[in-house]
């Protein structure tokens, strides 16, 4: 059984529903893709309960922080033995900011639960050293958008030219910005454009895993996609 803390924490926000627990494949693709981006210092923003931080491993400096104090509490415990990691309650919309900046701020499925996603970007760039890097890792493709984004609070999806411009007008100058998990994107449309459905299937999560996350990293590593379930946006702080 959860104890209480856990469940608090998932019937305040929702991210039961979105947690990467039970697709460790998918994860160590996630940080193949961010790693690259990254300098000695990184601060997670959203971190929940720490399921790709658990994993991201080698920095001098790792801050990884949410909004929720029950999730904060969770993290310290998780990672008590990790010298290197800070925990901290980190509230974007509040105006919070790191009193030492860090090279890398990580954002993943974080932006697209802010109403004003330009004020965040420039809330978040106040962590950042000069030239230091903003990662962000979000929903891909409003023709993706379903009942599960709604129930979760997800105000939109994006692709690599919505939310790259986003990065601009928040004063941002933009490295890279394209779409990942090609493959995901036609499982996401089945499963939650067409089938409706709310909440993950953890056997079908499974087994997409297992078998789908794979192929798509051996295509991503050779061709460019179109389309994704996500979209993978670095961006640079002048």
């Amino acid at each position: 059984m959860p104890d209480e803390t856990t469940s608090a924490f998932q019937a305040a926000t929702g991210r039961d529903l979105e947690t990467d627990s039970g697709k460790p494949r998918y994860l160590e693709y996630q940080r193949e893709l961010i790693r690259p981006h990254c300098g000695r210092t990184v601060l997670e923003v959203g971190a929940g309960l720490g399921e790709f931080a658990s994993g991201f491993t080698g920095f001098d400096r790792y801050v990884v922080t949410d909004v929720d104090s029950g999730a904060v509490r969770k993290l310290k415990e998780r990672f008590h033995d990790r010298s290197e990691v800070e925990v901290q309650q980190f509230d974007i919309d509040g105006g919070t900011t790191l009193a030492q900046p860090v090279e890398t701020l990580v954002a993943i499925n974080v932006l697209e639960h802010i109403e004003d996603d330009i004020g965040a970007l420039r809330q978040l760039a106040e962590s950042l050293t000069p030239r230091g890097n903003i990662v962000l890792f979000v929903p891909g493709y409003q023709q993706l958008y379903g009942e599960f984004d709604r129930k979760v609070g997800h105000f939109r999806r994006y692709t690599p030219t919505t939310v790259a411009a986003t990065a601009r007008e928040a004063g941002l100058v933009v490295e890279t910005s394209k779409p990942v998990n090609f493959l995901g994107a036609f499982a996401w449309w089945a499963a939650v454009r067409k089938g409706g459905t709310t909440a993950p299937n953890p056997r079908l999560v499974s087994i997409y895993d297992r078998f789908v996350v794979p192929v798509t990293r051996a295509i991503e590593k050779t061709l460019p996609v179109p389309f994704g379930q996500s979209v993978l946006c670095v961006a640079r702080k002048p």
